[in-house]
């Protein structure tokens, strides 16, 4: 398994943002995790890539534990977070290059130049991150996250603010990656997940809600918004 989540709870003070939260994610698998604002997506992808801790249970990253081998971790995960955090008075390869420098990539000019084509920033390459517009910065986050060719990606809101040609494209470019790479997507936008993810997980009140295929649900004759709109209105 890439990722092994076994009885994660997460407590600030008396509040569970996780309740005994267990599943598995396989290598390969490109799974879509849903939910309403507040349900715990955000604190579980920060937990597995080793940014929070847990207050009870354990996770594995390709065999290795998150709080015991969190150095280890770091080397195989790929992370955006939902708020991108950017050095704004960098040049996009300028930072691209630093970040590349943590990770020790080899022949990184080399590397750079890769991860400025494969995510469509060539034509803004050359510009301050805080010059780029909202959608150019999610592709530089992007780029950040797959310059050391991790072999999990924990992508949390990936097309915040992207234009439909830029959708279309960082969402092909997700899809090709999840042929060699684990990726766990969170998103709010349903036909996001239809078009991009095999398996959908959807958390309600930090709990599971359901986890199935994509294509389970929709041979059910529902839609997955239909589904995530029934299981986010139960009562909690």
């Amino acid at each position: 398994m890439s990722i092994s989540i076994h009885h994660i709870t997460k407590l600030y003070g008396q509040q569970k943002a996780l309740n005994d939260v267990s599943f598995n994610i396989s290598s390969g698998e490109i799974v879509g995790f849903l939910g309403p604002n507040g349900a715990g997506k955000s604190t579980l992808m920060k937990i597995i890539c080793c940014y929070l801790p847990p207050s009870e249970g354990n996770i594995k990253v390709c065999g290795l534990d998150v709080m015991e081998q969190a150095m280890e971790v770091r080397k195989k995960v790929g992370y955006l977070p939902e708020h991108n955090p950017l050095y704004l008075d960098m040049y996009v390869k300028e930072y691209l290059e630093f970040v590349g420098k943590f990770y020790h990539v080899k022949n990184l000019k080399n590397r750079v130049g890769e991860m400025v084509e494969m995510t469509g920033l060539t034509v803004e390459q050359n510009k301050k991150i805080g010059q780029l517009s909202k959608g150019y910065r999610q592709r530089v986050g992007l780029a950040q996250a797959i310059i050391h060719d991790p072999e999990v990606l924990i992508l949390d809101e990936p097309t915040t603010g992207l234009d439909p040609n830029q959708l279309s494209e960082i969402r092909t470019l997700i899809k090709e990656l999840g042929k060699n790479k684990t990726v766990m997507l969170s998103t709010h936008i349903m036909q996001e997940v239809e078009a991009i993810c095999e398996r959908v997980i959807i958390i309600n009140n930090g709990k599971i809600a359901a986890d199935n295929s994509i294509s389970q649900i929709l041979e059910k004759g529902e839609t997955l918004e239909k589904v995530f709109q029934n299981l986010t209105k139960a009562v909690k």
